[in-house]
């Protein structure tokens, strides 16, 4: 018999939440994305309530408007590294730029949070788009789009011929004889790029699982094709079902095209649910947090994702027409085209984008009961638009709980999520149904 297929989830954990005015919320405690015991609560509600990973973006500069938004955030690798001592289960996703880390670090580093958390490490690939993270590494300019990817391209062979450099049973440790490594089982990678030169041989041993997971969320031409031949699991941002499946059958498609199987590549939408007892009750929650959004980081944001000045616009009209699909920038694009196909799906005025941008930047919203919420991804799952979702939730550690008390538990009703835990450890690879790696 066909195992039936299980929907996969991942928490999004950023500060005390992935909504903009999260941290002016009197259950919040604003100061706590520093505290090492505010992201062990976080993993160990996720990791209790059934969460198959949980993921820890970055940005390497304080934004803009920072002294009325919670930009600071600690690295990533470090935080998960210290997870991965508190946690038993869940996988440990985090971000590094190809933009401005060399392979080598990428590659130790992933493969030592793979051996300290056995085998539950995963890398999100991103290429960096703000020129404030770019001008903190030396340079006055970002590079263009296109050359951000073919940059993403060589860096990522280069960690893969790093992570390959060793064969799994190269240690001996053979205390009687004096041979710690077989030498014939690890070599040097002499990877020669355009834009990558890097000699190896890597000295962390091969990873519990192979290698880490590579993870990616670029839905631009560039970024779809980056993900169709190297990533395991593609992170995106969709408003409809139509748009997801259309995206999802592209991505699929892509793999095939690069001899790939579709099912080696897990797509996993963006979600960002806000559920209650009622409806009613979980729009009053909305309308509380949209409440602490200030204005003045909300047009910073807007103008930043566009490119161009926001407060210029009236802000009870539309977004105008000239900012369409074809204007074009060199930073997000994919985040680009997200925000103009919110405005004009909704026909959204300037101040209601505001809202929605601060909300989840511009990641589907949904607001009701733990019902409401399950109907949307079981459609979305059982129609070809997800593998999975990224849980966004608002507010941490609240909003995360009551996903898990309240959703979760309908999902596993209904057969999509597992009911319980498996009684041993296993590989990220393993718990999302991955191929094992050469």
């Amino acid at each position: 018999m066909t195992q039936k297929r299980a929907m996969r989830l991942n928490a999004v954990l950023w500060g005390v939440g992935n909504h903009e005015a999260a941290w002016r919320m009197a259950e919040s405690n604003p100061l706590a994305g520093t505290d090492l015991t505010h992201w062990k609560k976080l993993a160990r509600i996720a990791e209790k309530g059934g969460f198959d990973s949980l993921f820890l973006g970055d940005v390497l500069a304080l934004l803009a408007a920072y002294e009325s938004h919670l930009s600071d955030t600690l690295d990533p690798i470090t935080v998960l590294s210290a997870l991965s001592a508190t946690t038993h289960r869940i996988g440990l996703i985090g971000t590094l730029s190809t933009s401005f880390e060399p392979p080598y670090h990428i590659a130790r580093r992933f493969a030592s949070l793979d051996h300290l958390s056995s085998g539950r490490a995963g890398w999100n690939i991103v290429t960096s788009s703000n020129l404030l993270e770019a001008q903190n590494f030396g340079l006055t300019a970002l590079p263009d789009h296109a050359e951000r990817y073919a940059r993403a391209a060589e860096s990522i062979n280069a960690v893969l011929s790093l992570w390959r450099g060793w064969q799994a049973d190269a240690r001996l440790g053979n205390q009687q004889d004096g041979h710690y490594l077989d030498a014939s089982k690890v070599r040097a990678s002499h990877f020669n790029g355009r834009y990558i030169q890097t000699a190896g041989p890597l000295n962390v041993p091969r990873s519990p699982q192979g290698r880490p997971l590579l993870v990616q969320a670029g839905a631009s031409e560039e970024g779809r094709q980056l993900a169709a031949h190297f990533a395991d699991v593609v992170f995106t941002a969709q408003q409809t079902l139509e748009d997801a499946r259309a995206f999802y059958k592209d991505i699929k498609q892509r793999a095939v095209n690069a001899g790939r199987d579709p099912d080696s590549i897990i797509i996993m939408p963006g979600i960002m649910p806000v559920v209650a007892t009622s409806h009613s009750n979980a729009q009053k929650r909305l309308d509380k947090i949209n409440g602490g959004i200030i204005h003045q980081h909300a047009i910073a944001q807007l103008s930043e994702y566009l490119q161009y000045d926001a407060s210029q616009f009236a802000l009870d009209q539309p977004l105008p027409e000239t900012f369409d699909e074809h204007y074009q920038i060199q930073t997000n694009q994919s985040r680009l085209t997200l925000i103009l196909q919110l405005a004009r799906h909704e026909h959204l005025t300037v101040r209601q984008l505001l809202q929605r941008i601060g909300g989840g930047r511009g990641h589907y919203l949904q607001v009701g009961t733990a019902q409401d919420i399950a109907d949307t991804l079981q459609s979305w799952f059982e129609q070809g638009a997800a593998d999975g979702f990224s849980i966004m939730s608002p507010v941490l550690p609240g909003d995360l709980t009551a996903f898990c008390k309240w959703v979760i538990p309908e999902l596993q009703r209904r057969g999509l999520r597992p009911a319980l835990h498996s009684a041993s450890p296993l590989t990220l690879r393993e718990k999302l149904g991955l191929p094992p790696v050469d």
